[in-house]
């Protein structure tokens, strides 16, 4: 595909191999994305392209994959997938994509540049509420804990309350949730039972960590909890998985993501879904007995851990999954 040139047409050169017109403006062909994604390669031109009002569609009837262009739409994050599997370089995708958008009906407003509104409440802190400090003895078991975890009490902005009727409560360290430079909830961690170790106040949608995140910063490490996002400077989802609402808290920081799952059975589930968004997935040759990022952190160290994590950064299911087996 030339990129002085986005016409519908040039997608039939960009396919490899022999493509067979049928009736109704379909073009079939050997699927290109099922290697791509974890099938065998396909031999029995089950990949469909249909030319339709200035764009086409492109449709494989054996691993489901779909995408397409529309004129005066950006691509999407499938098609521009397509296009690389075609063998086409990021920049010319890029580049097609803004050409693209730029032949849009001026009164349209793209979705893509839409302005992201994301709100939470605020919210309060447990009542008699302080931050750590490592100068108050009362605060030391905290410290401990911390230590254990290989973070210092001033990783964070931690809160404890010392001053609680329970020892339960005064055995409790808390860990708020910011958005904007407010409040919007928190996680109780609890040293002492009965009970439940973690207690959250969690509103719908919430990400860990983003006001952590530098404006700098071209990358994001998504993992699941509290602790490891706080060891790597990373966010996280805090879940089994990544919900919509999530999604668009992720979008806000418009950056490429890496999603670092925790190494057990459950923990992969997530590999799914961070593949389906578009994320990169990265499951690093850590040693067996590092269960999540914190452990690998507090093992080999932040920026040794950070390196391994982009250096086995990946969006090809196939690596992904070979990778997950030894964690079922």
């Amino acid at each position: 595909m030339d990129s002085n040139s986005n016409s519908v047409m040039d997608i039939l050169e960009v396919i490899p191999g022999k493509k067979r017109s049928t009736t109704g403006g379909w073009y079939s062909f050997n699927a290109i994305c099922c290697e791509h994604r974890g099938h065998r390669p396909d031999k029995k031109s089950r990949g469909g392209l249909h030319l339709i009002d200035g764009g086409w569609v492109y449709s494989c009837f054996n691993c489901q994959f779909k995408c397409g262009i529309q004129p005066g739409k950006q691509f999407s994050s499938n098609t521009k997938k397509l296009l690389s599997w075609c063998g086409m370089e990021h920049m010319q995708i890029e580049r097609l994509s803004f050409k693209n958008f730029s032949n849009r009906d001026l009164d349209e407003i793209d979705e893509d540049l839409r302005p992201i509104i994301v709100m939470f409440d605020e919210r309060k802190l447990p009542v008699d509420s302080q931050p750590l400090s490592a100068e108050d003895p009362r605060h030391q078991i905290h410290i401990d804990y911390l230590a254990s975890r290989g973070l210092s009490s001033t990783s964070y902005q931690y809160y404890v309350t010392p001053d609680a009727d329970s020892q339960r409560e005064r055995d409790r360290l808390i860990i708020p949730y910011f958005y904007n430079g407010k409040i919007v909830g928190y996680t109780s961690r609890f040293y002492t039972s009965p009970g439940p170790k973690y207690l959250s106040e969690q509103q719908r949608g919430y990400v860990f960590n983003t006001d952590g995140q530098h404006d700098n910063w071209k990358v994001c490490i998504l993992v699941e909890g509290q602790f490891d996002a706080i060891s790597i400077g990373g966010c996280a989802y805090m879940s089994n998985t990544i919900s919509d609402e999530q999604v668009r808290v992720i979008r806000k920081l418009r950056r490429d993501i890496i999603v670092v799952p925790d190494r057990d059975k459950p923990g992969m589930e997530i590999c799914d879904r961070a593949l389906e968004l578009g994320y990169k997935v990265s499951i690093p040759n850590w040693a067996p007995e590092i269960k999540d990022t914190n452990d690998a952190v507090k093992t080999y160290g932040r920026l040794a851990t950070l390196l391994s994590i982009l250096e086995s950064a990946t969006t090809s299911k196939i690596i992904v999954e070979m990778k997950r087996k030894q964690f079922k």
